[in-house]
């Protein structure tokens, strides 16, 4: 079962995406930690992320692995643990620019697909062309959004939790221009797939939209194989 989650950023993928990975027995393939390695890569050898040839020629010759279960996903570049080396503003800033070249997004679907048919039991993805490009024939497809106010605050209490010294203002400019990029990039814009379930998370709980997604899966049994 392949299961894809896309939507903007702060709508919540990742958690649920861990959470329908553990219901389900299912990879968690976390793909914005997949760019955020690139970005780390880019700013490790000193390039400019504006340089869209220079951040391919990283993306093709790094290695990136994902090891471990979706609540303890544990991410590698070249050999190396980088998981909290990813989780920066910084960092997150410019995967957000490097994510937008083409040939960076080639060879990261490329890898995408390689870890997803690797699974036997099948695969959660989650970011803003699973649906569309990665895998449009997934056996369930979901657009998670949510107003950026509410995205915002999410994050907002996130970054907090996590030590991170930002205002929520900050955060909400930062959506906002992260949603810009994501529609308006000419390679795999953000869009809703056809066929996705869409939810609007903005006045929904956590658990509430876990169990909407459940729901839409359980009801929909049995399941295909998706054409992969």
């Amino acid at each position: 079962m392949i299961i894809a989650i896309d939507g903007p950023s702060g709508a919540g993928k990742s958690t649920l995406g861990k959470m329908l990975a553990k219901k389900y027995g299912l990879l968690y393939i976390d793909t914005g930690a997949m760019y955020r390695a690139v970005a780390l890569a880019a700013a490790m050898n000193g390039s400019n992320p504006e340089d869209a040839e220079a951040a391919a020629n990283i993306a093709e010759n790094c290695r990136i692995e994902l090891q471990g279960e979706p609540d303890n996903l544990r991410v590698y570049l070249d050999g190396r643990d980088v998981t909290e080396k990813i989780r920066t503003r910084e960092i997150a800033r410019l995967a957000s620019i490097v994510s937008t070249y083409s040939d960076v997004r080639r060879r990261m679907v490329e890898l995408q697909r390689e870890i997803g048919r690797s699974s036997p039991s099948g695969c959660v993805l989650e970011g803003r062309d699973i649906g569309t490009v990665v895998f449009p024939d997934a056996d369930f497809k979901f657009f998670l959004t949510a107003k950026p106010e509410a995205r915002a605050r999410r994050r907002y209490r996130e970054d907090i939790a996590r030590g991170i010294s930002v205002t929520y203002e900050e955060t909400l400019a930062e959506i906002n221009a992260r949603d810009a990029r994501d529609v308006s990039r000419k390679d795999s814009p953000l869009s809703i797939p056809d066929n996705a379930i869409v939810l609007d998370t903005s006045d929904m709980s956590l658990e509430e939209v876990f169990e909407t997604m459940v729901a839409k899966i359980e009801e929909n049994k049995p399941l295909g194989a998706a054409k992969i």
